[in-house]
């Protein structure tokens, strides 16, 4: 089905339910995104779930996925694979390695349920402590980091991720979040599994084969607005503006995007 030669991409951006921003500003994140595929002149289908993704990956050579909330079911990650394994590339944003929610005994938190698009995409969210400064540490030499050096500062949300195939992602990105960020999983799991061997460092980016295709995954890209934040309970200790951009503000996350972009239509 996958038409790999295709110079077209299709973008999901979207909420759970159906017509719901679940804490993001898809609007935002979306135009920007369209924004940058324009730059290069790549033609762009637009979705708010996976529902028909199938029909949509039979046309286009590269996949961006910016959701909170939408998955795709074990039918879908099929589709997704045999493109992928055919040659597809898949850039996966943020919100995209969670996924389906549930509530937590005495926890205002909720806590991931693994699916199997956390096998295909690589990775497996837990939780994140609130939005705080970022020192990002750009590791190994890729086109797809290409410009950063050594390290680059955001304000976004300390993603705590589980990657599901260590052994063949590349790691691009980590973090060291500090003492703070320590006790962020209890109650939540069992054990904090986003730690890597060293009991500091978290991963926020990563590159991983999948036949002849690709999955990149970067956890940074929190962004929401006012109509967000006053449909939820107040948090007295939430610090941040009404009208949050965060790592969309930052010239190393664009360089990131753009590199990302031509990465994914063979540039």
């Amino acid at each position: 089905m996958t038409e790999t030669t295709s110079a077209r991409a299709h973008l999901i951006t979207g909420g759970f339910p159906p017509g719901s921003q679940a804490g993001h500003d898809h609007d935002y994140a979306r135009l920007r995104l369209l924004g940058l595929l324009a730059e290069r002149e790549i033609p762009a289908s637009v979705a708010n779930d996976f529902a028909d993704v199938e029909k949509w990956l039979a046309v286009s050579r590269f996949l961006i996925t910016y959701v909170a909330g939408p998955y795709p079911d074990a039918a879908q990650c099929r589709a997704l694979q045999q493109w992928l394994e055919a040659g597809g590339r898949w850039l996966g944003l943020h919100g995209v390695s969670g996924g389906r929610a549930e509530r937590v005994e005495g926890s205002r938190q909720r806590r991931t349920v693994k699916t199997e698009h956390h096998a295909l995409l690589g990775s497996y969210f837990l939780t994140h402590p609130p939005i705080c400064k970022i020192r990002v540490d750009v590791t190994g030499g890729s086109p797809l980091t290409r410009g950063l050096g050594p390290s680059f500062v955001v304000e976004d949300e300390p993603y705590f991720i589980e990657l599901q195939d260590p052994e063949s992602s590349q790691i691009l990105l980590t973090a060291e979040y500090g003492p703070s960020a320590a006790h962020a999983t209890d109650g939540l799991y069992p054990t904090d599994t986003s730690l890597l061997a060293d009991g500091k460092t978290r991963v926020l980016g990563y590159t991983r084969p999948v036949g002849d295709g690709v999955v990149t995954y970067f956890a940074l890209g929190h962004c929401h607005n006012p109509a967000i934040r006053a449909g939820r309970t107040v948090d007295p200790t939430d610090t941040t503006p009404l009208t949050f951009r965060g790592s969309w503000e930052s010239d190393a996350f664009a360089m990131l995007l753009r590199n990302a972009i031509a990465w994914g239509m063979g540039m």
